[in-house]
């Protein structure tokens, strides 16, 4: 009579982790990521485009979020199986718009306005500490710091529609060249190496170099990314 055959014991020695199955505790993993920012100034808005250009619209002024986008490339290094760093380069536009009306309502019909575009390009190097909460689902914060790479401000000015004045102001020489600010947000990492995320850079330190004005970064943001 023949011997039985050996059956195998499953093994549950394996502990679970929270991030996805390729990005566990293995190695580090690099990637890339890109999408859009709605930036803003927070403070004194209207004195810093004021100081900053020496023309300020008449009339009533409002202040808008300025779109942009940012692109950038990232490491992270799994810590546990629930928790990794992040250290990341990025390219991104921030800014804010404001759009002044003529005082005179007798003169509505012209259409006409003035719009003042601060223009904001920065390198940012933020260090996230990520906590995976489910598989896949994560929430990530830590210090970053902007490298001003340009700083313009434009002003624009339209009558009925079309566009009657346009002149770029370089301000760069009068902004701070380093911007340090608090990151937060969460995202989704799939099994095949794409992502989801969603985030806001709340800026710490006030942009004018010269100390006239208050003026602060505000960043919210959503992309996609690669890891591999």
């Amino acid at each position: 009579m023949g011997s039985s055959p050996t059956r195998r014991v499953p093994s549950y020695s394996k502990q679970p982790s929270y991030s996805t199955s390729n990005s566990s505790t293995s190695g580090v993993r690099f990637g890339f990521r890109a999408g859009l920012n709605v930036a803003d100034l927070k403070g004194d808005a209207v004195n810093s485009f004021t100081n900053l250009t020496g023309y300020l619209p008449d009339g009533a002024i409002t202040k808008q979020m300025r779109p942009g986008f940012y692109a950038g490339v990232y490491a992270t290094l799994p810590i546990g199986p629930s928790f990794a760093i992040e250290p990341g380069i990025t390219y991104a536009e921030k800014g804010a718009v404001l759009k002044g009306t003529l005082p005179f309502p007798a003169l509505d019909f012209l259409n006409a306005g003035v719009t003042g575009t601060a223009r904001l390009a920065y390198v940012d190097v933020p260090v996230l500490a990520k906590v995976f909460i489910t598989p896949g689902l994560y929430l990530y914060a830590g210090p970053q710091a902007s490298f001003l790479v340009s700083g313009k401000a434009r002003v624009d000015a339209s009558v009925l529609g079309f566009s009657a004045y346009k002149q770029d102001f370089d301000v760069s020489d009068q902004l701070r060249k380093v911007d340090f600010a608090a990151v937060a947000g969460l995202g989704y990492q799939f099994d095949n190496g794409f992502g989801l995320s969603a985030g806001y850079d709340y800026g710490l330190t006030s942009l004018d170099a010269n100390n006239r004005f208050s003026a602060y970064n505000r960043v919210a943001k959503v992309g996609l990314n690669y890891s591999f």
